[in-house]
């Protein structure tokens, strides 16, 4: 697993706008221009409005995103979240991100990622407030902003979250990632840059494109102009 990700930029195509009936052609078709960090969306119909995948889809694309060199950044919208992640660990992931707002206890979720083996971020909702991720700067390999509110796939990018984003910025350590979730498309994408973001989640953008890999490479492009 390549720990340089996390602080590169780079490029999270979502499989939640993916055609599940082709999942693993249209991976390896974004793995193929570049990309190296699949984003995989786990959401339970409590924290969010939604039921979409679990570790077993981790597992069974495990092998084609690891062989390509790639890594699996599963984000868990889920209530509780510390009762999946081993499974999900287990299952392939490497990087696993959770809610502030779905936790009791974040600090000792957060060391349970990385007992399992895993590298460890932090979400906040759009409208959560950055201080939620304060105490936690040093327990965390990443950090996600989500600008819409999670649930589903094809939302409006929230602006007001951009200021959010860059003080996020200020507040992590330089080797922590910082990640956007939502609404990143070719319109959007130099405003999030302009945060210092460094991760990129397209789930739309790419996957709903009419071709994705080149949906992918003109999102890679924008990015490699400011690296």
């Amino acid at each position: 697993m390549n720990n340089d990700f996390i602080t590169s930029y780079q490029l999270a195509p979502s499989i939640l706008s993916a055609d599940f009936s082709r999942l693993g052609e249209d991976i390896k078709r974004v793995m193929d221009t570049g990309v190296r960090v699949i984003h995989v969306d786990v959401m339970d119909g409590q924290f969010v409005p939604n039921i979409t995948i679990g570790p077993v889809v981790v597992e069974g694309i495990r092998d084609l995103v690891h062989e390509a060199g790639g890594v699996l950044d599963v984000h868990l919208m889920i209530d509780a979240p510390e009762r999946y992640i081993d499974d999900f660990a287990k299952a392939g992931s490497d990087w696993i991100c959770i809610h502030a707002e779905a936790c009791t206890h974040l600090h000792m979720t957060l060391s349970q990622i990385r007992a399992a083996g895993c590298k460890a971020g932090v979400s906040l909702n759009p409208a959560t407030p950055l201080a939620m991720l304060q105490e936690v700067t040093g327990d965390i390999d990443f950090a996600l902003m989500m600008t819409v509110n999670p649930g589903f796939s094809g939302q409006k990018f929230i602006a007001s979250v951009l200021p959010k984003i860059a003080r996020a910025r200020h507040l992590l350590p330089d080797e922590v990632g910082l990640e956007v979730d939502g609404g990143v498309a070719a319109d959007t994408i130099e405003a999030v840059l302009d945060t210092g973001a460094n991760l990129f989640v397209a789930g739309s953008a790419v996957f709903g494109a009419t071709d994705p890999g080149e949906a992918a490479r003109g999102l890679m492009a924008a990015m490699a102009a400011r690296a």
